[in-house]
């Protein structure tokens, strides 16, 4: 008898993994899917989240308002910014299979020190605050989520500010072919070269040097 559930465990398995379900993909990503009992408290998870779509130009949360939704993104582009000196400057590019938040205006409801606004249209998986906690507290695979993909995600912004001080513009531009190429293909100029720190212009000579 014992073989036979673990033969199904192993199908459950395969039919999650196999799944068109992207959102459930990448959650699979960050959870160990061997550990009984894993695969149906992320799907359990991933039922909490719902559908919202933002057309280009609308924002998830702005400056100073408090963010009220964790979210995955499913499809399109989402740009957090602040403003300095009347300019617009981004800090990070949410693509496609990621997660993202104005997390501390989030997580302890204080007002956001950024936008979020989609610059394309998005298709996005969002959770609000008592069902992120509830989540949090009392389902072990999505607990096993968060930490891993807050781990990685702190160590990919050590690594980027570590980049802005100590590589050249042309280096970093260079690095992010590399490591990230569907920005480069996605992205707007405008918008990824003020991700890199640098001018609209400059990065217009940089591509046409390197390409």
């Amino acid at each position: 008898m014992k073989s036979i559930w673990i033969f199904l465990l192993k199908l459950l398995q395969m039919s999650v993994l196999k799944s068109d379900d992207a959102f459930l993909k990448y959650l699979c990503q960050f959870i160990d899917v061997n550990e009984d009992s894993m695969q149906d408290l992320i799907i359990k998870a991933r039922e909490t989240f719902q559908i919202l779509h933002l057309k280009k130009n609308e924002f998830f949360v702005k400056e100073n308002e408090v963010c009220q939704h964790f979210c995955f993104v499913e499809s399109g582009i989402l740009q957090h910014s602040i403003e300095i000196l009347d300019e617009e400057k981004t800090t990070y590019l949410a693509l496609r299979n990621s997660v993202t938040s104005s997390l501390s205006s989030f997580l302890f409801g204080k007002q956001s020190r950024k936008s979020i606004k989609a610059i394309a249209d998005c298709k996005l998986w969002i959770v609000d605050l008592k069902t992120f906690k509830d989540l949090i507290e009392n389902n072990k695979a999505f607990h096993q989520f968060y930490y891993n993909v807050i781990e990685k995600q702190i160590c990919l912004i050590d690594d980027y500010r570590i980049d802005l001080l100590t590589l050249t513009p042309e280096e970093r531009y260079k690095k992010l072919l590399v490591t990230e190429p569907k920005l480069l293909q996605e992205v707007p100029l405008h918008y990824l070269s003020s991700f890199l720190g640098i001018s609209s212009r400059h990065m217009s000579r940089i591509r046409k040097n390197i390409n």
